[in-house]
């Protein structure tokens, strides 16, 4: 009888993350809620695992194999089942074929005795959890080939569970992507050829490979191959994902183990006139029906016009799952020599003592470059908003906070003199910004200004490096301004009253990953896209001044689902995600 901690091997088994969680291999199962009102979950996993074949002598190399539970509660908050849950694994179709092992963590949460594995826990998450995390070997005697699979099911008080079947096979191919030597330095119009080489490193030959590739919204390819489709160009509506572009290949024929192959039409990767930090990812594996729906973004996909793209074998050596998923895929991350502009915008309002307006703040990025920090996850920048004299904000963003004069760190939660609030992980070329703040007047002061300056991330080092045009980076907000009804540079005039916005907030941007994940740092303000409605206030509001007014644009999003299902199962990829219609850029 062996014992182990599932959620402590589950967890290491899931750690290794990098850029773009589309990309990890695995497709765990997802169920719907069942009418009945007890609550019904649904077991899931690596629909295929590929072990390698037992060596004739020394131990044989392990594979990872984890489990999942489905809650499909839609009250993310929710307490989800607390209860008592029993999970238990049906080793017996795996006998003779592969053996069941523990995690290098042990505890008292499963039991491994004979063909049956059982793992006691105390309630189940709403949304994706681990189950199990288990080590998995092919079997002494084993041959190439041998398949078999894993039952699973789980009971509790009050519950029903969908069983889970998990398919196990000793050998496969096993397919190596090659690192290309690419220039990483570079400058707008840069064109670099992309010859994507893989080899077969495994017991059996692939049918058909998928090649996948992803590329920031700086990049580009320029070829549109008829057995390839594209969702578009990173940054472009309807999209969701303005960050990546994706382009899915399909390339029928043979792939023999101990063979490497090429492509035999050129691909090409280009700067364009928005990169400046960008990331090129391309990937191999076999294709087999999952994994195409597994790689897709969501959004519509386009096939292209062009040629067939084709692999050509160029080396042999003598001698249904990858047997090792982690080097099918490769990055290439690139610096262009490129900046952009980022443009403070003021306001103005105007309000007797007692009356609260809103004023809508921000900024823009009148490119050409995109700004991102796609592997850090880092915020772009700062929006540092300075209150005018004779106001208190009684409302921001959740993403602001109070600071000191000084902009220090201030643990005080009445109203502060300053705030800052940091943008996303990424800001696109032409987006446009509003941050909402609720101010209270308590005294009249003609003419009142408080600064509104977008700035680096750091206090002591303001500055933005990518930015040429310093002076435009602050602006002011005017409270009781000598001319209230007027225009100012673009903006609308703004009256006293109750609370209330002063018409449409709109704006977007976009950014850089990290492994994955990553995520962005948080949301600030409000956002629209083309066709969207903003917010409209009921008395009081504020014109928008210095730099001009801000108008439509896109909005942010960064993949997360299905990169955050991935990992839990496989230790996948792990792309950091944002949802569409972000209220920060």
């Amino acid at each position: 009888m062996t014992r182990l901690s599932p959620r402590t091997a589950l967890c290491r088994t899931a750690g290794g993350l990098a850029v773009v969680g589309l990309l990890a291999a695995g497709s765990p199962a997802v169920g719907a809620p069942a009418p009945a009102d007890d609550p019904a979950f649904t077991l899931g996993g690596p629909a295929r695992t590929a072990l390698h074949p037992h060596p004739e002598t020394g131990n044989p190399e392990r594979s990872v194999l984890g489990f999942t539970v489905h809650d499909p509660d839609p009250d993310e908050e929710g307490t989800g089942y607390e209860g008592d849950v029993t999970y238990t694994f049906d080793l017996s179709g795996i006998e003779g074929v592969a053996e069941l092992l523990p995690a290098e963590d042990t505890g008292a949460d499963c039991e491994i005795t004979g063909t049956t594995a059982v793992c006691h826990d105390h309630g189940v998450r709403a949304g994706l959890s681990p189950v199990a995390g288990f080590g998995i070997a092919a079997a002494r005697g084993s041959e190439d080939g041998a398949s078999g699979t894993i039952e699973v099911t789980g009971s509790a008080d009050g519950a029903t569970f969908t069983p889970f079947s998990a398919e196990v096979t000793v050998g496969g191919p096993d397919l190596v992507m090659k690192k290309l030597p690419f220039e990483q330095q570079l400058r707008p119009g840069d064109v670099q050829p992309a010859p994507i080489t893989f080899t077969n490193q495994g017991t059996r030959a692939a049918d058909g490979v998928l090649l996948t590739l992803r590329y920031s919204r700086g990049l580009e390819i320029p070829e549109r191959y008829a057995n390839c489709e594209y969702d578009g160009e990173a940054g472009d509506e309807p999209f969701e994902d303005f960050v990546w572009a994706t382009a899915l290949c399909s390339v029928p024929g043979s792939f023999e183990p101990g063979a490497t192959y090429t492509l035999g039409a050129p691909l090409s990767v280009e700067a364009t006139e928005r990169a400046y930090h960008d990331t090129f990812v391309y990937r191999i594996e076999e294709d087999s029906g999952p994994r195409r729906p597994a790689r897709r973004t969501g959004a519509p996909l386009t096939r292209g016009t062009g040629p067939e793209l084709t692999m050509e074998k160029v080396t042999t050596s003598a001698g249904t799952a990858d047997l090792a998923p982690r080097d099918n895929q490769q990055e290439a991350d690139f610096r262009t020599e490129n900046t952009a502009n980022f443009v403070a915008v003021g306001g103005k309002a105007d309000g007797a003592v007692g009356d609260t307006v809103t004023a809508d703040i921000g900024f823009r990025n009148d490119g050409p470059a995109w700004i991102g920090h796609i592997r850090s996850g880092e915020p772009v920048a700062t929006l540092d908003f300075t209150v005018p004299e004779g106001a208190e904000v009684t409302g921001k963003p959740d993403s602001c906070r109070g600071v000191t004069a000084k902009g220090t760190y201030r643990e005080d939660r009445t109203p502060a003199p300053r705030y800052v609030c940091d943008t996303s992980m990424t800001v696109r070329d032409g987006a446009e910004t509003s941050f909402a703040f609720e101010l209270k007047i308590t005294d009249v002061v003609p003419g009142a200004e408080g600064a509104v300056r977008i700035r680096s991330t750091r206090l002591d080092g303001p500055a933005l490096p990518f930015d040429p045009k310093p002076a435009d980076n602050t602006a002011h907000l005017v409270l009781n301004g000598a001319d209230p009804g007027s225009e100012d540079n673009g903006g609308t005039s703004a009256s006293g009253g109750t609370t209330g916005t002063g018409g449409p907030t709109e704006g977007a941007a976009g950014g850089d990953t990290t492994g994955g994940e990553g995520q962005t740092s948080g949301s600030a303000g409000t956002s629209s896209g083309p066709g969207s409605t903003g917010t409209t206030g009921t008395s009081g509001s504020a014109s928008r001044n210095t730099g001009g007014g801000l108008a439509s644009t896109g909005s942010v999003a960064l993949m997360a689902g299905a990169a955050a299902t991935i990992a839990l199962v496989a230790g996948g990829v792990l792309h950091v995600t944002t949802r569409r219609r972000s209220r920060l850029i």
